[in-house]
């Protein structure tokens, strides 16, 4: 039994619009021949007939009417799944859990769009442990601690100094930088799903009191009302200065290296762009203070 194709339904459509199978074969550009063989096909498929052929042209049967309702209705979805896709072709979808890029941020968007066309890059905040990457929300994460799942290619575009965050009203925050230990007595705010912080920073029998936290709102706010002090990124400094709270330059402590990562088996086209502008705006970082 023969199948109903979608080029049967679209000489079918050019037919009724145009009202002549000589006319539809030129707004189709092929032939009077081939349209009258994909409405033969049409036909044979449906065991009806669809068109009346008269000396005023093709008319709908019965039958005809409500196959052309439909055919504009299958096509027209089928145009918007194809505009869907061609969109996707131009848009890179960049995840992030916290803080994008810090203070080159800006930067890299604009430059992106500069070259690639307005509206090119999304970013797009997820709290997943792939940033958006398994549920395919985004194309390329923006990550801060390791990814060890071997789906999944990471690569390292720059590294962020650690800083602290205090209340501004304790005493800590006059100091101009701190060290580990000077933290070791407070209570820490960590989000174990996306931070970039853990007890294992400290020795083991320094290892401070945890509070747990659930995304960036949650830990400003238990920094802001003392709850907690905070270890993060230069990034969260530059991206979210709140009043009462304040940042502080660890001096002990391992950079933060910032990988970007996207599927091993479907790299996005435009990964290898993305890269490269985002290491060179890091290669121009200033050092913090």
């Amino acid at each position: 039994m023969s199948r109903v194709d979608l080029r049967h339904l679209r000489a079918l459509l050019a037919v009724v619009d145009e009202g002549t199978f000589t006319d539809a074969a030129i707004s189709l550009g092929t032939t009077q021949a081939s349209v009258s063989r994909a409405i033969a096909a049409l036909e044979s498929a449906l065991g009806v007939r669809v068109l009346l052929r008269t000396s005023q042209g093709a008319l709908p049967t019965f039958h005809g009417r409500r196959v052309v309702e439909l055919a504009r209705s299958v096509l027209g979805d089928i145009a918007a799944i194809e505009g869907i896709a061609e969109q996707g072709h131009g848009e890179l979808r960049v995840g992030f859990a916290w803080s994008v890029f810090g203070e080159h941020t800006t930067a890299i968007q604009r430059r992106w769009n500069a070259d690639h066309g307005p509206g090119t890059l999304t970013l797009v905040q997820s709290s997943t442990a792939t940033v958006g990457l398994l549920e395919g929300d985004t194309d390329l994460a923006i990550l801060r601690r390791p990814l060890d799942d071997h789906r999944f290619t990471t690569s390292v575009v720059g590294v962020e100094q650690r800083f602290a965050a205090l209340a501004d009203d304790d005493p800590l925050s006059r100091r101009r930088s701190l060290t580990l230990t000077d933290l070791a007595a407070r209570t820490v705010a960590i989000d174990t799903a996306t931070g970039t912080t853990s007890t294992e920073l400290w020795p083991v029998e320094t290892r401070p009191a945890v509070v747990e936290v659930h995304g960036i709102d949650e830990w400003l706010t238990a920094v802001a009302s003392a709850v907690a002090v905070g270890i993060t990124s230069e990034a969260t400094r530059n991206q979210f200065p709140r009043p009462g709270i304040r940042y502080r330059p660890l001096r002990d402590t391992p950079p933060i290296p910032v990988w970007l990562a996207w599927w091993t088996d479907n790299p996005p086209a435009q990964a290898a762009a993305f890269r490269q502008l985002v290491c060179q705006e890091y290669s121009h970082t200033r050092p913090s203070s």
